[in-house]
């Protein structure tokens, strides 16, 4: 049970965020199961959904990591883990410090620091199904939508 997981939590902390963190989208994307669904909630904004193939009103995940990748330099730190080993589930929270780059168009909101909830699924010893839930209240009143968690503009 412990080896386990160990493995989600590197897949998770290492493989996943610290791919993210470094900016390699491909070894991002190697996290993912081909069918996966990531799926976005923040406040009362619109579902986001992702996928690696799109099916249907889902955005290519590629589009998602190019636009994060390309405008930020992000942190991910302050882990805590809920693993549920025996049917291949986890939840954590941890801290996001998103740095917007000197030629980002987000450059004017600065430094955001999010509080974030991610669940995940895993089959195959990567990521089926991935939530994310956001906690920057600003872009849920930021009408001009230059905060982070706007993405993508609608």
């Amino acid at each position: 049970m412990t080896n386990k997981r160990n493995n989600y939590i590197s897949l998770v902390e290492t493989a996943y965020f610290g791919n993210v963190a470094n900016g390699n989208i491909d070894a991002v994307l190697d996290c993912f199961t081909d069918d996966c669904l990531v799926t976005i909630r923040h406040g009362d904004n619109a579902l986001r959904l992702f996928r690696k193939i799109p099916e249907h009103n889902e955005t290519p995940l590629y589009e998602f990591y190019a636009h994060l990748c390309g405008n930020f330099n992000a942190w991910f730190g302050n882990f805590v883990h809920y693993i549920d080993a025996d049917v291949m589930r986890c939840a954590c929270t941890f801290t996001v410090k998103l740095m917007p780059k000197k030629d980002s168009d987000y450059r004017a909101a600065g430094t955001q620091t999010l509080h974030n909830c991610n669940f995940f699924t895993y089959a195959e010893n990567k990521i089926k199904e991935m939530t994310i839930y956001y906690s920057n209240t600003e872009a849920i009143t930021d009408t001009t939508n230059t905060t982070p968690t706007g993405y993508p503009k609608q």
